[in-house]
């Protein structure tokens, strides 16, 4: 009886043997397919049986409902959509590309000319003399980097041997290169580049309105055409092939035609409803004009240090310490440790405010300033020239803190200049843009004034990161092939971890960058 129970129930259902299925999934609009992801959680339905279904109106409608009235932004995770961002400024790019999740690439300062690129110029309606001054200090930058882009080419032609194999074009084109790479500390952060980005919605919604938020004239618009881009129509790499398609049918059979038209031509809007609502942070303004009035007064006009290295791996602090110090760090000039002495010596009332400043206009949606992410075992203050420094921007796995570009640091002097016979004009010019700097800022105009300053100004930023990263980016930045500029500051992180840390010292796999360089090795 209890067996012929058991015989006449159902089967289990298979569970020895699933056949997994794989596919990738082509031609849905992000919105849809994100949609289509999320209803993973609310449906049984296939991803091909949930697409077939879904209209973008009914897409439009789940994400209104559940990504806007129920906060649920991790669904913005799964829609990645495409930008090509192109004729912005290097300073414009540095603030666009500031995200921790961000997949991107940028024009190369080392296989590019910019000098036929152009240049920003900001509005100078309400000051035509710091127009002038401005425009000189540009022009003159432009003029010296092709003369030490030619000099610098020729100079390393004539001391470096071609191999016998090597074909002369790619021996051209190394040596060329490697003069960029020397030409570059003169570009004016004013000059134009071009990048492409893919980034998922949430991000792209955060970068807008962060973009919208900026103190740049030209940034704040950047975050409205980027906004414009994602609510508009999309271009197709295939539009004009698919129009043609359907054109043809078209004349085939009328009827047809039509049907073809609505499919093949019809408009495609990337993300219009993950960032309709993405404006000007109230948060992030408010907050970071109130955190450099409070490192303002705290520092009290204080000279800023100068710096005895290039990285500074900073000591241990609590996390109160260390929170306010970060907060301030990133609307001021002052190394971490300069102003972590004073936070510091602040009794523990007044340093809880500086924190409390943080975090006093936080509305309900907003995330925390990224000073607060902190708890991180390694702490790196870099004080580097700005095209280093955007190369070292790519390590997204780490938290960076940037400060504001200023003339306050001096600039760097790449390697070999004085050999070339060309250290006296670089010199000379870094100055004399550095000089325009001040002038135009003493005018009232900083933000416009950064513009001319040259990316051999040095700048600084705090990377924190854990054992891990900081392994990675010492190994990665100190190869040869790459710019001295950052393999002098990888192997500075090297030094600096192996001072604290000698037992952690092994695990690095370095290249020493006292070695000799070949420079036909890329």
């Amino acid at each position: 009886m209890v067996q012929s129970e058991i015989d006449a129930s159902p089967a289990p259902p298979e569970t020895t043997r699933n056949q997994t299925e794989v596919y990738a999934v082509h031609g849905a609009d992000p919105e849809v397919l994100a949609y289509a992801m999320a209803k993973y959680s609310r449906s049984s339905l296939s991803m091909k049986e949930s697409l077939r279904e879904i209209s973008s109106q009914r897409a439009e409608h789940f994400l209104n409902t559940f990504y806007f009235q129920y906060g649920h932004r991790s669904i913005a995770d799964l829609a990645h959509v495409a930008f090509a961002v192109e004729r912005l400024s290097l300073l414009a790019a540095i603030i666009l590309v500031d995200e921790q999740r961000w997949d991107g690439q940028e024009r190369s300062t080392r296989y590019q000319n910019f000098r036929k690129s152009g240049w920003y110029l900001p509005d100078f309606s309400l000051s035509p003399a710091s127009r002038g001054v401005f425009t000189e200090g540009i022009e003159a930058l432009f003029a010296e980097y092709h003369v030490c882009a030619e000099r610098m080419s020729e100079h390393l032609k004539a001391r470096t041997a071609r191999p016998p194999e090597m074909k002369e074009e790619a021996f051209n084109r190394i040596m060329k290169a490697r003069a960029f790479d020397v030409a570059r500390y003169l570009l004016p952060l004013a000059s134009n580049t071009s990048l492409g980005q893919i980034v998922n919605a949430r991000t792209l919604e955060t970068q807008i309105s962060r973009l919208l938020s900026d103190p740049h004239e030209e940034v704040r618009q950047l975050g409205e055409r980027l906004r414009e881009a994602a609510a508009g129509s999309a271009w197709n790499v295939q539009g004009e092939a698919l129009t043609a398609l359907q054109r043809s049918i078209a004349e085939l059979d009328p009827a047809l035609g039509i049907t073809a038209e609505t499919l093949l031509t019809r408009e495609v809007k990337i993300a219009p409803t993950l960032v309709k609502y993405a404006a000007p942070n109230d948060y992030v303004i408010a907050t970071r004009s109130e955190l450099a009035a409070a490192a303002a007064a705290l520092m009290n006009n204080a000279p800023i240090e100068p710096a005895d290295m290039v990285v500074d791996l900073v000591e241990d602090q609590p996390l109160e310490i260390d929170l306010a110090t970060t907060l301030l760090y990133g609307v001021s000039h002052y190394s971490y440790r300069q102003i972590a002495r004073q936070v510091a010596a602040l009794d523990e009332a007044r340093r809880n405010e500086i924190i409390a400043l943080g975090a006093r206009h936080r509305g309900r949606h907003d995330e925390l300033l990224r000073a607060f992410s902190a708890g991180q075992g390694l702490r790196f203050d870099i004080l580097m020239d700005i095209g280093g420094f955007r190369d070292m921007h790519r390590h997204r796995r780490c938290v960076q803190i940037l400060q504001p570009f200023t003339n306050a640091h001096g600039y760097e002097v790449p390697d070999g200049l004085a050999d070339a016979g060309l250290l006296q004009q670089y010199n000379s010019a870094m100055e004399q843009a550095h000089a325009a700097f001040a002038k135009v800022a003493h005018a009232g105009l900083e933000e416009h004034a950064r513009y001319v300053l040259p990316l051999g100004t040095r700048t600084r930023a705090l990377f924190k990161m854990d054992f891990a990263e900081a392994l990675y980016i010492a190994e990665l930045r100190s190869a040869p092939a790459g710019h001295f500029s950052y393999r002098r500051v990888a192997w500075e992180m090297y030094q600096a971890v192996a001072r604290r840390h000698p037992a952690l010292a092994p695990y690095f796999r370095v290249a020493d960058i006292h070695q000799p360089v070949d420079l036909l090795q890329r």
